[in-house]
């Protein structure tokens, strides 16, 4: 046999596209990493929503991204493609995990310990979560964004949303999803360790404020945003 023979045949086009995910679906799946990644560092800061009294931990704006993405696949490209993608979620979350863990573990440097010992012990601060903390988080991650999907789906019917029905099925699946978030997190990371009635009851709140307010137009945003990208490919 000669070695034009073994040689395997290249691709064709039509193979080529084949494999290629949607544009909008690729810059989407490269988003969502980042995202789950980003909520458990920037939950380490309290913001209050101006101009109520109502405080959130920062992760919710991340985690809302989340929220949106998954939506916006289960609109244009499927649920059962949407539930894998949060599956497939926890492998940045486990291994950005497993990093932190290594991270805090190596000794700091001599130069760091001398100069810089603030900015040593508030690193370990942020990073250091508590054991409880770090499996709250993926428990309430994975119930809550497969409950969103799921109410997000079926309020879809058959056929193709308009505009407002896309906006209120976004903020409907939403809310009712982060209000489980809340519950999930917050007992599992602090019951036991205070009473946490207050901090249920504001966190609640504020996810379904933000969930009601910001969602249903970052949705329509994004469905929008990834057809043009699908567009723009296919030209």
């Amino acid at each position: 046999m000669s070695d034009t023979e073994m040689a395997p045949a290249p691709p064709t086009e039509t193979a080529e596209r084949a494999l290629a995910a949607p544009m909008g679906l690729f810059v989407y799946i490269i988003l969502y990493g980042g995202m789950t990644v980003l909520a458990g560092v920037v939950a380490f800061k309290q913001v209050q929503l101006w101009p109520s009294q109502l405080a959130v931990e920062a992760g919710i704006f991340p985690f809302l991204l989340l929220v949106v993405i998954t939506s916006t696949i289960a609109q244009l490209y499927g649920q059962r493609l949407a539930n894998r993608l949060i599956w497939v979620g926890f492998l940045p979350l486990a291994l950005s995990a497993a990093l932190i863990y290594l991270v805090l573990s190596l000794p700091a440097s001599s130069e760091m310990l001398e100069f810089r010992s603030a900015d040593l012990s508030a690193f370990e601060t942020v990073m250091g979560q508590t054991p409880r903390i770090l499996m709250a988080g993926p428990a309430a991650y994975i119930t809550s964004l497969l409950l969103n999907v799921w109410i997000f789906s079926r309020l879809r019917g058959s056929g193709d949303a308009s505009t407002i029905g896309l906006m209120i099925r976004g903020a409907i699946a939403s809310a009712s999803s982060q209000a489980l978030d809340s519950i999930i997190f917050v007992t599992l990371a602090f019951y036991g360790e205070f009473d946490i009635t207050n901090l249920l009851i504001g966190q609640v709140l504020a996810k379904v404020t933000l969930s009601i307010v910001l969602v249903p137009f970052l949705i329509t945003f994004g469905v929008r945003a990834a057809q043009w990208l699908d567009m723009r490919e296919t030209r």
